[in-house]
């Protein structure tokens, strides 16, 4: 099962409607939450998520609203016993204030919590199935986009089978040992009975401006979620403050080739998430502008 959860979505402020940040990302067998704003367990109770469910918890940056959640949830893995490991990614340069959530109150310290500063840009997780890996962004202090990519894939196509009259066991023999040799001397390879499919690609972009960075983060990706706090009637504050437009961030997923985009991290000034949405539709025609609670699917996978 593969789907994005928006447990809140507020930049900066919360308001009645939205809460701080916090991202759930169902990846399979991982579980990994992004950027655990203040308020982050109750909106994962209210969003339907089991707090052991988190593998890995992913943080951008240490401005608070993305990480002032990460003391509660780090204790609530505690609480409920968790039994696996729960790896953590940040900058490095934040290793002060990982330090001090880590451990901000009193309580019994029995999670096993694996903290990786990230020092650079590249991979930093790998896995059979995929890959994580970091970018630096372009904001206001040190901060790190995320991309998550699974390998193409080769599954046998049925029509093909058929036509090189394959059946039986020696299907299982081509899979195992990657061609075969039959009776009537053809040698068949794996790939004369198989079709690729490309590997799903998801992609976190938040608070920094428009940057080539976060463009390669997006490309190909089948699910990108990019911050968009600002319109564009505000776009010289935007740049300021180190922060994008809801064009900005359809731009990216166009220039990137991504197929949906989802739009979070709205500023308080702005109550409705239409004003984002009808910004960047006309750029990106496969825009989400989504709302605490929120579930959004990943786009049918490319066959």
């Amino acid at each position: 099962m593969r789907e994005f959860v928006a447990l809140g979505t507020a930049s900066q402020v919360p308001t009645r409607h939205r809460n701080h940040n916090g991202y759930f990302l169902r990846w399979d067998g991982e579980g990994i939450l992004f950027d655990p704003g203040e308020g982050t367990q109750r909106q994962l109770i209210h969003a339907g998520v089991s707090a052991p469910k988190i593998t890995r918890i992913c943080i951008t940056h240490f401005h608070g609203d993305h990480c002032l959640g990460l003391a509660g949830i780090i204790q609530r893995l505690s609480l409920d016993r968790v039994p696996h490991p729960v790896h953590v990614h940040y900058p490095a340069s934040g290793q002060r204030f990982f330090d001090r959530l880590r451990r901000a109150s009193i309580f019994k310290d029995v999670a096993q919590i694996v903290p990786h500063p990230i020092e650079a840009d590249g991979i930093i997780a790998e896995h059979a199935d995929w890959t994580l890996s970091a970018r630096a962004l372009d904001h206001t202090v040190p901060c790190v986009g995320f991309r998550l990519e699974e390998p193409d894939r080769s599954n046998f196509d049925a029509g093909r089978l058929a036509a090189l009259g394959l059946a039986g066991p020696v299907v299982g023999q081509l899979r195992r040992e990657g061609q075969v040799t039959l009776e009537d001397g053809r040698t068949i390879t794996l790939a004369d009975a198989s079709v690729s499919r490309p590997g799903q690609v998801f992609a976190f972009v938040m608070d920094t401006r428009r940057c080539d960075a976060a463009v390669d983060l997006a490309r190909g990706a089948d699910l990108v979620v990019c911050e968009s706090t600002y319109l564009q009637s505000e776009r010289d504050e935007a740049w300021d403050r180190g922060h994008m437009t809801a064009a900005d961030a359809a731009g990216i997923a166009q220039a990137a080739g991504a197929r949906r985009l989802v739009l979070t991290h709205f500023s308080q000034r702005h109550p409705d998430e239409s004003a984002f949405l009808a910004e960047a539709l006309p750029i990106h025609a496969d825009t989400v502008a989504v709302t605490d609670g929120m579930h959004v699917p990943f786009p049918t996978p490319l066959r």
